[in-house]
């Protein structure tokens, strides 16, 4: 790990500054950090896939560790919210049960316990050619994604080019579609963004970043709004290891239910298979207006995976996701 300066930030202003006046870095790795739970950020630096010359803390701002209710049905949850917090939270568990349920199949208990809200939403590729110090692959400011003719078992089949990697937070999926937004605090003020703006694929935008934010800004609160499907939401997790591991596919469904079990609005997003949260909508319609049934579900499920584009390794993702997508819609819709 490379030497870097320590700063704990007594308020949202201090942390910024701190970030925004760190000296101007010869490489983008090397540009200073914000840290909460550190469960991502410290690993990276320990293989010098970042290399940052400051890093603040912003666990010392008090006030960003709270849940709150909006006065509308919905939900404030401060960045520094750990994911155990949110899982244990009653309002969430009983108004919001799929945003509980994302957070649980974060890592472990000691993983849930330090890892923040904020941080999940922010957490950097997992692949593996990125993760090894010695590949300078295209999100390290190489010329090539080795995943797209090496070892792809985990990678896209969804927005993947030029870099194939899968965005790792369990908890954006949900939160996406439950249609929340997040504040945003920077050096040019404050600005609140859409979920579904705020991250971004390898192909339209710089490809070594996976979200909007600029270096001196951070995440201080998600908004989560009322809505009458969130009460019917799910988050259902394939992974190779029971015990913690990253999804190798996920769904998060919401769905609500007019009389005879009619659907009148869903919400479907997967996990695991793209380089941001990938909604489907196309799936949404189809679901959308119909009674709820397996043959329905069965149905829809082939809609979500419709465009897909298999990498030579990971083509069993298709009938994985279209496995899971049916599994939650059942449960979210009550035939489970």
């Amino acid at each position: 790990m490379k030497a870097f300066e320590w700063t704990n930030a007594t308020s949202v202003a201090e942390a910024v500054n701190a970030l925004k006046s760190a000296a101007p870095p010869a490489d983008a790795d090397d540009l200073a950090r914000p840290i909460a739970g550190g469960q991502d950020l410290l690993t990276t630096m320990k293989d010098y896939i970042t290399r940052p010359t400051r890093v603040v803390n912003l666990k010392s701002i008090r006030g960003l560790d709270k849940i709150e209710s909006d006065g509308k049905g919905g939900l404030r949850i401060g960045a520094l919210v750990t994911l155990n917090q949110l899982e244990d939270e009653p309002t969430v568990r009983k108004n919001f049960p799929g945003l509980a349920e994302a957070a649980h199949s974060v890592g472990t208990a000691q993983i849930r316990n330090l890892g923040t809200v904020g941080g999940n939403l922010c957490q950097r590729p997992r692949c593996w050619y990125f993760r090894l110090e010695e590949v300078v692959c295209l999100k390290k400011g190489g010329s090539e994604c080795y995943a797209a003719t090496g070892e792809n078992k985990y990678h896209a089949i969804f927005g993947g080019g030029p870099s194939y990697i899968v965005h790792p937070s369990d908890l954006a999926p949900m939160l996406l579609a439950l249609g929340a937004s997040v504040d945003v605090t920077g050096g040019n003020g404050k600005r609140t963004i859409p979920l579904d703006k705020f991250f971004t694929l390898p192909a339209d935008a710089n490809v070594r970043r996976e979200n909007v934010l600029q270096n001196d800004e951070i995440i201080t609160e998600v908004i989560v709004p009322a809505s009458k499907f969130a009460a019917n939401s799910t988050y259902l997790k394939f992974k190779e290891r029971d015990s913690m591991d990253f999804a190798m596919s996920a769904v998060a469904a919401a769905v609500t239910l007019g009389p005879n079990k009619t659907v009148t609005d869903a919400r479907i997003v997967l996990g695991g298979v793209a380089p941001i949260p990938w909604r489907v909508p196309k799936a949404e319609s189809a679901l959308t207006g119909h009674t709820m049934s397996q043959e329905l579900l069965a149905d829809v499920a082939k809609v979500a995976l419709q465009g897909a584009e298999p990498l030579a390794k990971n083509a069993y993702k298709i009938p994985l996701t279209q496995t899971l997508v049916r599994r939650a819609l059942a449960k979210a819709g009550g035939l489970a």
